[in-house]
């Protein structure tokens, strides 16, 4: 399973490149950062001149985070002279100033000084020098050109695995091209302009239905500014189909419990008050509309029951509960229950006629006689603050289940 940019299930790219000289690297771990910064930009062949820590070093194979391959072809010198010996060619990356009269190039223009050796089968060497110190005189000396960066000059010295990056990166970013490996998937066609037509029909139209070209003598403008902003997104066919599906979805509601829908609150109101009054059938064979009401109730809540609702499934307290809305029990429709508390929640309007509350009584009865507990909310209350209608629930279902009458004390 690749891993964060690392897939070993992709070619190893093999292409000659230059050698990297570390001399007297003070850090296994450097070793191992500045052989990962090799392997991200193709370089492979590694010379160590006299480490500190010794060779092979468990810290650097850490550090390097996969690109064992370089590590153990890495080479052992004891010189750099020794390093150098099979070089025709060597550049010495330094941030300070040798006052030698040698040529100063900078990264990319490195690369491109070592691109033809390379094909031409000539050995051409980066070296790189101490942590702390960097190269000396005596060694800068042996190269035949000055690598270095423009950086800030009041603090100039890079760490080593950092600078083997950078000189790295310009290396295979000219003899790959600069390919990017991936680009963006074009996975959908550009959208035809049948597609755009039928979009801007669909949207035209229910922009009419909520009024929004005011002043309507202006609608034609604002049409056709509508109609450029998605002409200059240039647009594919899945997107059309998105942004189709979403306008289509706002203007007929939106399904799910408790998500809202196509009636607004006031409606919902007079919804939740038929249910009531409806109630369960009287017979048991008798057909009602009730639960098919319920499960409009259930996409069109009324404020009440949104606000308890919304509290309930993100109060901590009620998680795993099981609660439910507009669920059937029996013949009855509550409007929150869990079966596993086996406990009901009523919200309760002070505007309920007659014939609700009797139809509530029946239920509250019916409930009892099933062992379920009833927790009373007011309506009018859980809009205000919903946060005592929780504690009272709270308070009932943690609470011991009340005897019915007629069980054993």
């Amino acid at each position: 399973m690749p891993g964060s940019g690392t897939d070993k299930t992709k070619r190893w790219v093999e292409r000659p490149g230059p050698v990297v000289i570390l001399v007297e690297p003070q850090l296994g771990e450097n070793i191992g950062a500045a052989a990962r910064a090799m392997a991200n930009f193709g370089l492979g062949r590694l010379r160590l001149v006299r480490p500190v820590q010794g060779w092979p070093n468990a810290r650097a194979r850490v550090m390097a985070a996969g690109a064992d391959r370089v590590l153990d072809g890495a080479q052992l010198y004891d010189t750099l002279a020794d390093a150098l010996a099979d070089c025709t060619y060597a550049l010495a990356t330094t941030a300070r100033n040798h006052d030698q009269a040698k040529p100063v190039v900078g990264a990319d223009q490195a690369a491109a000084i070592v691109a033809p050796k390379v094909a031409a089968g000539e050995t051409v060497a980066l070296i790189f020098g101490r942590e702390r110190i960097g190269l000396e005189n005596h060694e800068v000396a042996r190269a035949d050109a000055i690598l270095t960066l423009p950086v800030n000059p009041a603090f100039a010295s890079l760490n080593l695995a950092q600078a083997v990056v950078v000189v790295a990166y310009e290396w295979f970013k000219l003899t790959s091209g600069g390919a990017l490996p991936f680009a963006m998937p074009d996975k959908s066609p550009p959208a035809p302009k049948q597609q755009l037509d039928a979009f801007f029909a669909d949207l035209d139209r229910e922009l009419d239905a909520i009024e929004f070209y005011r002043p309507h003598e202006k609608r034609g403008t604002m049409s056709v500014n509508l109609r450029n902003i998605f002409n200059r997104m240039a647009p594919t066919e899945q997107d059309i189909r998105t942004l189709h599906g979403i306008f289509m979805g706002l203007a007929q509601g939106r399904k799910g419990p408790a998500r809202g829908g196509v009636l607004n609150g006031e409606q919902a109101e007079l919804l939740r008050a038929l249910i009531d009054e409806r109630g369960a059938p009287r017979t048991p064979g008798e057909h009602t509309p009730v639960r098919g009401l319920a499960q409009l109730l259930r996409r069109n809540p009324t404020e009440g029951e949104r606000k308890l609702w919304d509290a309930l499934v993100n109060d901590k307290r009620f998680a795993g509960r099981g609660f439910k809305r507009q669920t059937p029990i029996g013949p009855h429709i509550v409007d929150f229950v869990s079966f596993p508390l086996r406990c009901v929640i009523e919200l309760v309007s002070g505007e309920e006629g007659g014939e609700a509350q009797r139809q509530r009584a029946a239920r509250r009865e019916w409930l009892a006689a099933h062992r379920y507990r009833v927790v009373q909310i007011d309506a009018n209350e859980a809009e205000q603050d919903v946060s005592e209608a929780l504690e009272t629930i709270f308070s009932v279902i943690t609470g011991p289940p009340k005897a019915r009458p007629g069980d054993p004390a």
